[in-house]
């Protein structure tokens, strides 16, 4: 968290957008950087409103996420680990002296819209509509900050921003060979499982894997590769200095590092000792994630070849696509 993060407080920030344009985001993955991008820039936008300054940036760590917590129903939406303040060009910290979600959900909002209709993804009537919304759709939640001494809590929200799309003790399977999906309680009926065919299930969660050579973390600001902030020296020197100011050392030391990390994280996931032998040897017999992540894996290309038309399934591909095709969103066709 050390080599990421600044010495700083931080808080965590979801945004999400309203159901009508999720089909548009699920047809044209490439737009998901447009989400993120965003989020960034209303971020900007209200932190240098509420400091009164233009050369500051904040620091941002952003997770997209495409599933929601409903049957892995698509829903595009991003967290964030976000500086609860910004950093001026000679690296010192300005603490935010008030925030309100609601002034950046307004601008993600618009500036969202804005830039589909200028990638001509909405025409100009169906963006006014959107904006003419009494309940917007969009939701900007930021979380009370978490003291940079508070390692477990910002460790904590690190792993629950880039989770897995399925937790596996969540599935179980029936002897009829039908799997069941515990969810959280539906808001209108209340439902807290789904009942899935093995193949459903299969073309539900394989189609969160990302598009090759797209990164779901993105870091922005403060954080981003090009712009990595140096700290000032009041905020201290120890975390998240650039490379080129870190001790020198030598390659064995960095691989002994990276592989006590690992052994840690698999010892953390798995319950086992990955010092004391092979870490797949030591892998739980009943953990089912191995076998379906291969079986899903060796179903995609099928899936893919009968380009969603499965056996017993509609031709959507998640429940948000009827939605999506009744105000004609199709891939890279202008809505409205």
């Amino acid at each position: 968290m050390g080599e990421i993060l600044a010495p700083v407080p931080h808080r965590h920030w979801t945004f999400s957008i309203p159901r009508v344009l999720r089909g548009l985001f699920e047809r044209e993955r490439a737009l998901l950087s447009l989400l993120s991008q965003t989020a960034y820039a209303s971020i900007v936008k209200t932190f240098q409103a509420l400091l009164g300054r233009e050369d500051i940036r904040p620091g941002c760590v952003f997770s997209l996420q495409t599933f929601g917590a409903y049957g892995a129903n698509f829903n595009p939406h991003c967290h964030g680990l976000v500086t609860d303040g910004a950093f001026s060009a000679d690296g010192e910290f300005l603490p935010l002296p008030s925030l309100d979600a609601s002034a950046v959900m307004e601008a993600f909002r618009r500036m969202l819209l804005l830039r589909l209709h200028q990638a001509e993804r909405l025409s100009e009537s169906f963006m006014q509509n959107l904006l003419s919304w009494v309940h917007p759709g969009f939701s900007v939640y930021a979380g009370p900050p978490v003291d940079a001494a508070e390692i477990a809590a910002l460790e904590s929200q690190a792993r629950y921003i880039t989770r897995p799309a399925l937790g596996m003790d969540a599935l179980r399977h029936l002897d009829a060979g039908s799997l069941v999906m515990e969810t959280p309680p539906d808001p209108g009926t209340g439902v807290t499982s789904i009942e899935l065919d093995p193949l459903e299930w299969i073309h539900r969660i394989t189609s969160h894997i990302p598009d090759s050579g797209r990164h779901c973390q993105r870091f922005y600001g403060a954080y981003s590769n090009r712009g990595r902030i140096r700290l000032h020296p009041a905020d201290g020197e120890s975390a998240a200095l650039p490379e080129a100011r870190l001790p020198a050392r030598a390659n064995s030391d960095v691989s002994r590092e990276a592989r006590s990390t690992w052994a840690r994280l698999i010892k953390k996931i798995f319950e086992a000792d990955a010092c004391a032998s092979s870490p797949l040897l030591l892998i739980p017999a009943s953990s089912t994630v191995f076998c379906s992540i291969a079986h899903a894996r060796a179903q995609k290309p099928r899936i893919l070849s009968t380009q969603g038309r499965l056996p017993g399934l509609s031709q959507t591909p998640c429940n948000n696509s009827k939605t999506a095709e009744d105000v004609g969103m199709n891939n890279r066709t202008t809505v409205g």
